[in-house]
This record gives structure tokens, sequence and C-alpha cells, in this order.
């Protein structure tokens, strides 16, 4: 470990820490632009430079190491006017685009110019003009606002190890080009919108959408494959506008694959179950909370229950589920949607998964098993449940074997239009819980917006069902029923919402689950 001095505080890390990661730990942000802790350092924008006592001359913070006794000051006059320098220098060129700009209210160039840049231009001549660009996928280039920090190029480059950027031309012309013949089309090529520290890339579908300070965050994990990639939903007048990776070290590092990004339509799709019904003379009518699960609860009562369920429900449900299809002896199956593995090469064991559902491990720790078509287990007078799945390709009489149909979803299904009971539930972003990805990692997932009509939390509505049953009493809260599965799964024992916090922890058997899906 090195001991030193930043801004007057002392500080302690380990050998080999640079020192902008230093000045983090003892809470200084030193601006910085090219820096990006999951790239390689370049060292090209110059805006981190510091002060170092004994040092002939101002240091680059994110390419000098840490030393004992070293003196650090960020905030001396000779770095704020080195600072302020290169800020005015980025501006020359820069147009004052803030007000139509996507990356206004979040563009490290506004803050930093804001913070120590001069209070007005000196600069009178015409800026430089160049026409927005297509790069393909789902980015957008706009070189005018480009201040060549080349995280995008390093990201590709090193990352992504797909080389399609480069620095083309030179001098006061120097701008961000594409390879003859390349796009970006890698599948994880929009991590460089996010990596950008001002407003020149920017993705096509946000375009334009919301403006920063709208936006409300809540901190999440992507449901679109088993990898579990950490990640923020930010909404905008209760609809899901975009998703955006959140940092884990043991999970993404700093990055989303593009089918994660952009797949999230469908937690504002408008066709949703919004009220408890109950096939009354033949047909489905709108009927109160109690009476809906009383009448669920009295035909799975002394039946054997198959539970149809799906692996985006969370641990809880699951759960639930489980104990639900074991009180008479009962089963359940689940499937999922499969699609080509993605890798991203320069990241060890991170890829856009083969599964593209989030808790595929989660359902095969609580007992259901993996089926092309999951009603093949289910026998002949069952009470068939169906647990959020669409039943797409499964024929309405396939489910006639069954004595009766409860369905428990977001939506109804078209071959379930005959159910006896319909009790909506609420999609992951309208609720908390937990997911467990494929290397047993379980992760807390919470309330992006709220619930359409009187749509209820998964765990809650199976819940308040097997307290109808007897089964339980005492779930108010997603943790309880987390700390019900820490009891009885000797997997989960000792885990807690607390203990996970917003980064998760692994299941016991975590080791057992090592192999890629």
């Amino acid at each position: 470990m090195v001991s030193l001095t930043i801004e007057g505080r002392p500080v302690t890390v380990p050998e080999g820490t640079s020192i902008l990661e230093a000045a983090k730990v003892a809470g200084i942000l030193i601006p910085h632009y090219c820096y990006h802790p999951g790239l390689p350092v370049a060292g090209v924008c110059r805006m981190c430079l510091v002060e170092v006592e004994k040092a002939p001359k101002l240091a680059p913070s994110c390419a000098t190491s840490v030393a004992e006794g070293q003196v650090v000051r960020v905030h001396t006059e000779r770095a704020l006017e080195a600072r302020k320098g290169v800020l005015e220098f980025l501006l020359i060129n820069h147009p004052l685009d803030c007000p139509i700009c996507d990356q206004s209210g979040e563009c490290e160039l506004q803050d930093y110019t804001y913070q120590e840049g001069r209070a007005d231009s000196r600069y009178r001549d015409p800026k430089r003009f160049n026409p927005v660009e297509d790069f393909g996928g789902d980015v957008l280039y706009v070189p005018n606002r480009c201040i060549l920090c080349t995280r995008c190029v390093r990201f590709m480059d090193d990352v992504a190890h797909d080389t399609v950027l480069n620095v083309s031309e030179r001098g006061d012309r120097a701008l961000i080009g594409k390879f003859e013949g390349k796009d970006m089309t890698h599948p994880w090529s929009g991590n460089v919108v996010d990596l950008c520290p001002v407003g020149a890339l920017l993705s096509k579908d946000f375009l334009n959408k919301a403006r920063a300070w709208e936006l409300d965050r809540v901190a999440s994990v992507c449901p679109s494959c088993t990898q579990g990639c950490n990640i923020t939903i930010e909404t905008r007048d209760l609809q899901v506008a975009r998703l955006k990776p959140r940092p884990n070290e043991d999970v993404n590092k700093f990055f989303m694959c593009d089918h994660g990004r952009l797949n999230y339509r469908w937690m504002n799709r408008t066709d949703r179950a919004e009220q408890p019904m109950v096939r009354t003379n033949g047909a489905l009518r709108s009927i109160d909370w109690d009476v809906a699960v009383h009448a669920a609860a009295s035909l799975l009562r002394d039946a054997r229950v198959y539970v149809v369920a799906s692996p985006m429900l969370s641990n809880e449900a699951l759960y639930l589920l489980s104990r639900l299809m074991r009180r008479g002896d009962g089963s359940g199956a689940f499937r999922v949607a499969t699609g080509d593995e993605a890798p991203l090469a320069g990241v060890e064991d991170l890829a856009l998964r083969r599964d593209r559902a989030a808790n595929v491990n989660g359902a095969e720790l609580f007992g259901f098993k993996r089926a092309e078509n999951p009603l093949e287990g289910m026998r002949d007078g069952d009470v068939l449940i169906i647990a959020d799945d669409d039943l797409g390709r499964i024929a309405s009489p396939e489910l006639a074997r069954a004595s009766h149909v409860v369905v428990i979803g977001t939506t109804l299904p078209e071959a379930a239009r005959d159910a006896a009971v319909l009790l909506p539930i609420t999609n992951f972003a309208e609720e908390e819980g937990t997911f467990t990805n494929l290397r047993g990692r379980v992760q807390r997932f919470t309330q992006a917006k709220p619930a359409p009509g009187l749509a209820r939390p998964s765990w809650l509505v199976l819940g308040d069902l097997l307290g109808a049953l007897g089964a339980q009493d005492g779930f108010y809260l997603p943790s309880d029923v987390f700390a019900s599965i820490a009891a009885s799964h000797a997997a989960f024992s000792g885990l807690s919402y607390e203990a996970l916090g917003m980064r998760g922890l692994p299941v016991l058997e975590s080791q057992t689950s090592g192999a890629a899906r």
C-alpha cells in the first residue's frame, strides 16, 4: 500500500493506482475527458493536470502512479489555469448546441466549463462545421461536438476487438472516422454512446426523446439474458425511456449489450391485464381482489397443481409458485427464448448469453424443469397455473386436459381466454425483487414505475394465494419472502436484501452453475 496526500487529505491506496483514482478515494474528482476506468489510458485530453510537489511541471493524473509520501494539489493556480486553457481550446469549434443536445444536463464539457472555464470567449472567427454522420447500428456521430477524447476508438479496438473507428485527418480538421466497409454493428457498440463525455455520439433510439433532468432513475438488473448486467432504468411520464449500464466489477464492468439496451418496449406495452377477473356465467368478469384470490384458492385447494412459469419472474415469485405446486405433489416447467451468444472479447466472462431471460438459473434452483413444450409434464385433471408465460405456439386445445386454468400474469394469453381466474401482476420494472444469474449471483432490482390499473406485485399476489390456502401469513414485503427463501433453501443461506446491497452476492451453489448458457 502507498500513502500520499491529496489536497491536504491523507490517502492510502494499492501500489500502481493512478493519482486520479486515488483522488476519488479521498472524495476529490479531478476533471478528465479521455480517461475511463474501463479503457486503456491514453492521456490525450490534458484536462486532468495536477501539481505534484517537487515535480518540475504539471502531471496528467490519469497516467501518473502514486508514490510514497507524494503531495498532490488539484486546485492550485497553475493547475486551474492549465485546465482553463484546455477548456477554451475545446470550445473553439464546439457549437452552442446545449438547448438541442441530448447530452445536455449530463455533459462533462458543460459541467467543467461552468466549474473551471472562462466566463466568456475570446474567439471571434467562424466555427468549423461538419455534417452529422450515421455510424450504423444505434449510433449517430455529430463531429462538431467531438472533443477527440478517443474513448470510442479505444473501446472498439481494445474492448470489443472490432477495429471500426479511427481518428481521421490531423490538426484542427481531425475527427472520428470509420474504416471503409465497417459499421457500428457490433453487438456491444452502443457502449460508445455511454462513454462519450459530450454529445458527439448519440443513440438513435433516444434521440430527442427526453432531457436528462426529466428522467427518474432506479437501479436494476437487465432482464434480457442470464448474464444479469447491472443497469439503470430511466423513466419519463411513467414510461421506460432508456436503459443504461451500471458499474459492477463482478458482473458487467461498465458495459451492456445492444440487445439488452434496446429491449425495453415490452415494459411499456398497453395490452396489460389490469383487473382481477373470475369466470361467471361463461365470461370473465372484473371482481374484487379478495374474491378473485379466494376463487383461485378454492380451485387449488384439493387438486394437483401444474405450473408453467416464466423465467422472467423474480426469485420471490418462483419460490412462492414452487410452494403452491408442491402442496399436492405438483410440478412445473418453463421455457426460454434463445439466440446466438455474443461475447465482449475484451472483458472476461461477459457476453450476451444464449438464454434470453433473466432468471433461468433461479427457475431451476426452485425445481422448475426446462422444456420446449412446457405442458408436456401436465397430467389430465391438473389445475394449470399460467405464471406470465405468453403461451406462444401453444393452442387452446392443449390446455383442455387441465380441469381449470388460473392465469397469474401481466397479460391474458390468447390461448387461455377460457381461464377460470385471472390475477393481474406487475412486470419486473413495476416491482422489487431478485434474479439469479448464470453464475449463481443473486442481484436486486427495484421498482421503476407504477403498476397499471389494479395489478399487484407477483410476490404479493402469490403470497395472498398461499395465505388463502392457509400456508402463510407473514409476507408483507419482498424482503420477507426472500428471508423465507434464505431460511428454507440452503443455497441462499445467509443472504438478505441488506447483505445483497445493489451489487449482489453469489448463492452457495454458484460453483456448480458455471457452464455458459
